[in-house]
Order: C-alpha cells, then sequence, then structure tokens
C-alpha cells in the first residue's frame, strides 16, 4: 500500500527534478528577501540564513508528500500546477512558522508574519509553478 501511495505522490520523471530544484530556488529567494528587509544578509550570516529556511523547507518537504506536490496531476496543466504548489506552501508555510516558534530555530512567529510570509510565499509559488507548467 505504501508503494502505491507514494507512487501517486511522486512522479519520477526528470521534470519533478527540475520542479524539486526550482521550488528549492524559490524558497531560497522569497526567504532571502525576507532576511534582507530585516537587515540580514544572507551571504554575510549563512548560518543564520540556514536556520530561516530550515523550518520552511521542513515545512515543504513534508507538505510536499501530503498535498502530492511533485505527483504528475500537479504538473498536468497550469491550472494544477499553480493549485498544487499554493496549496503545498499554504501547508508548509504553516508547519515552518510552527516550527519557528519553538525553541529549534531564532526568530518567533507572530500572526503578522504568518499571514506575510504565506501570503507573499501563495503569489511565489503560485507564479512559478504556473510558469513551469507553460513552459513543459
Amino acid at each position: 500500500m505504501s508503494s502505491v501511495f507514494g507512487a501517486r505522490r511522486f512522479d519520477r520523471s526528470s521534470a519533478t527534478a527540475g520542479l524539486a530544484i526550482g521550488d528549492l530556488l524559490v524558497l531560497s529567494i522569497l526567504l532571502g528577501m525576507g532576511s534582507l528587509r530585516h537587515n540580514e544578509n544572507p551571504i554575510e550570516v549563512p548560518l543564520l540564513f540556514a536556520d530561516t529556511v530550515a523550518p520552511f523547507l521542513v515545512g515543504w518537504i513534508v507538505a510536499s508528500v501530503i498535498v502530492g506536490a511533485y505527483s504528475a496531476r500537479a504538473q498536468r496543466s497550469v491550472r494544477d500546477a499553480a493549485l498544487f504548489g499554493g496549496g503545498t506552501w499554504i501547508v508548509a508555510s504553516l508547519i515552518g512558522a510552527g516550527l519557528r516558534a519553538t525553541p529549534l530555530f531564532h526568530g518567533n512567529a507572530p500572526l503578522t508574519f504568518v499571514a506575510v510570509v504565506t501570503g507573499i510565499g501563495l503569489v511565489f509559488f503560485v507564479v512559478w509553478r504556473g510558469l513551469a507548467a507553460a513552459v513543459s
């Protein structure tokens, strides 16, 4: 049963690898822009930036399995790509913010932060996934 679940949640085509790399890049750009906005240069403090990215990366990995962000269906059309990318980000940002609110990571997660990172990230991931589907 788990192999069927995994097969439906993860398409093993080369396009999936490109999506995963693009997702990591979009996540890094999103959080890098936020860091710069708060006067933290990711290049000057790479460990601090890694600590910023880590909870959201964990959230993305968990959410991508739950939502099926790398399934064949998630890549079928621009609409599906946008919906799966956006849905995955909403779940990932909530998981990431929850992790960030713990002592395991620096920062905190006030409601305003959660709303901003979720909203801006939603735009980033919907646009990225939509464009990726449109050109494939």
